[in-house]
C-alpha cells in the first residue's frame, strides 16, 4: 500500500503498478553513472542531484534498482512531506500521518535524520520528535506502541528537513547497498564497493578487453570488474532487503525481477589479473573471489607493481594505492614514482591505467600527465580518479606513428 500525504489529505493507493517517485542515494561524482543505470532499467523522470538521483517508477522498479544498480547506496521512497515552522508543528504533522497503515504495532523501526534549517539546527532531536509523535499515535489508538530498533528495524525511515519543508521517506534497502554480501574478508582499508563499481563505469570499460589491478589488496575492484563483465546483479550475493518486511511487498514480483535480472548473467572472454606484494592481502581476495564464486575468472599474483606485467594485449588498469591515511607507507613520493615509472616502462600500448588518491601533492610524482581528472570521494576523502593512456618510447614517436599511420 502506497500512503501519500498532500497536504491535510491522504492519498491512498493500493495497485503495485502505480508509478511514485523515489530518490537512489550515492556517492559525489556517481550521479551521471548513477542515472544511466537507473534509465536502462527503465525508469523515469531520472535527475540527477548532489548525491542521488530522483525517479518515478513503480514497486517493479523499486526492486529492480535496489537488485541492479551497480552505484546505489540506497533507494528512497518518500511518503509525506508538509511545511513545520516549529517543533510542535512538526510533531503535530508527523502525528497526523496515517502510520497504522505503514507500521504494525509488533513492528520495529528507526529513523534517520538530515537537516538543512536555521529552524531545526540538531537532527537527532527532529528525529526525537518524529519518534515520539509515531509512538503516541499508536499508544492513543491501541494502547501500545512499536519499539526502536537501530539494528534490524522492520522499517527504516529518512526525515530529510529543508529550511521549513520536511519530507518523510521508507528506506527500502535497509542496510547500505554497498554491503554487497560477498566480502568474507577485510582488508586494512578497503575501498568502498559503490566507489569500485563507479570507477569502473567512469573508466568506460566495456568488458571487451583484459583487466588488470596491481595493487588489488582483499580484491574490491577486482569483483566488481568480474561481476560487472560477466553481468551478475550487484546484489546477487545478498539475501535482505527492507522492501521485504513492507505490507506492500510482493514475493511473486520480487522473485520475477530477480530472475529476470539472473537470467542475463553472461560470460566474460578475457582475462582479470589482480597483485599485490602482500600475501595476508591477497589470501582475503582469495577467499572473497570464493564465496562469490569467482576464482576461476580471477587470478592473483604475489608481485609488487613494478613486477608485475599485466595481461598481453587492451587491458584497463584501476587501481587504488595507498593514501598514507589509513595504510602506513614510507615515502609516498617515492611509492608514486614508483607507479609513474611502471606505467611507462612496463606496459606500454594498447593499456589504459586508472588510479584513485587523496594525496594531490604525492600524485604528482607519476611523472604522467593525465588526460582526465574525476573529482571523486572515498569515504570523507576528497580525491581524484585519474587516467593516463600509455604508449611505449616518447611522446614524439607515438605521435610520430599515429600520423605515419594516418
Amino acid at each position: 500500500m502506497i500512503i501519500i500525504k498532500e497536504g491535510n489529505k491522504t492519498v491512498e493507493n493500493k495497485s503495485s503498478a502505480a508509478k511514485f517517485k523515489m530518490i537512489a542515494k550515492t556517492m559525489f561524482g556517481l550521479e551521471e553513472v548513477l542515472a544511466a543505470e537507473l534509465k536502462e532499467l527503465g525508469a523515469e523522470d531520472i535527475t540527477p542531484v548532489t548525491r542521488a538521483v530522483t525517479f518515478t517508477g513503480t514497486m517493479e522498479t523499486l526492486y529492480k534498482a535496489n537488485y541492479c544498480c551497480r552505484t546505489a547506496l540506497a533507494i528512497l521512497k518518500p511518503f509525506a512531506e508538509f511545511e513545520a515552522n516549529n517543533e510542535q508543528e512538526l510533531y503535530d504533522n508527523v502525528y497526523k500521518i496515517q502510520w497504522e497503515k505503514i507500521l504494525d504495532v509488533d513492528c520495529t523501526f528507526f529513523i534517520e535524520s538530515a537537516a538543512n534549517s536555521k529552524i531545526f539546527t540538531n537532527s537527532y532531536y527532529a528525529a526525537l520528535k518524529t519518534k515520539d509523535a509515531i509512538v503516541d499515535r499508536f499508544r492513543s489508538m491501541f494502547g501500545k506502541r512499536p519499539s526502536v530498533d537501530t539494528e534490524n528495524p522492520t522499517y527504516k525511515f529518512n526525515i530529510h528537513i529543508f529550511n521549513n519543508k520536511v519530507t518523510l521517506l521508507m528506506n527500502s534497502s535497509g542496510e547500505s547497498l554497498h554491503k554487497r554480501g560477498y566480502r568474507q574478508a577485510v582488508g586494512i582499508a578497503p575501498i568502498n564497493e559503490v566507489l569500485a563499481a563507479g570507477m569502473i563505469q567512469l573508466s568506460g570499460w566495456k568488458a571487451d578487453t583484459h583487466f588488470f589491478d596491481p595493487m588489488c589488496g582483499s580484491g574490491t575492484i577486482l569483483i566488481e570488474a568480474a561481476m560487472y563483465a560477466n553481468n551478475i546483479p550487484a546484489q546477487y550475493y545478498r539475501n535482505s532487503f527492507g522492501f521485504m518486511r513492507w505490507k506492500e511487498f510482493s514475493r511473486p514480483d520480487w522473485r520475477r525481477v530477480k530472475e529476470q535480472a539472473d537470467r542475463q548473467i553472461r560470460e566474460f572472454d578475457y582475462d582479470i589479473w589482480g597483485s599485490d606484494i602482500d600475501m595476508r592481502v591477497l589470501e582475503q581476495a582469495e577467499t572473497n573471489l570464493k564465496f562469490a564464486k569467482l576464482h576461476h575468472d580471477v587470478m592473483l599474483y604475489c608481485q609488487s607493481i613494478e613486477f608485475q606485467e599485466p595481461p598481453e594485449g587492451p587491458c584497463m588498469i584501476i587501481t587504488n594505492p595507498p593514501y598514507g591515511e589509513r595504510i602506513a607507507v614510507d615515502d609516498l613520493n617515492r611509492m608514486y614514482s614508483m607507479i609513474g615509472n611502471t606505467f611507462k616502462n612496463l606496459y606500454g600500448d594498447d593499456k589504459t591505467a586508472w588510479l584513485i588518491t587523496s594525496d594531490f601533492e604525492a600524485m604528482k610524482n607519476i611523472g604522467l600527465r593525465p588526460s582526465r581528472k574525476i573529482h571523486l570521494f572515498n569515504g570523507p576523502l576528497e580525491c581524484r580518479f585519474l587516467k593516463f593512456d600509455l604508449y611505449s618510447g616518447s611522446k614524439k614517436d607515438k605521435f610520430k606513428q599515429n600520423d605515419d599511420n594516418q
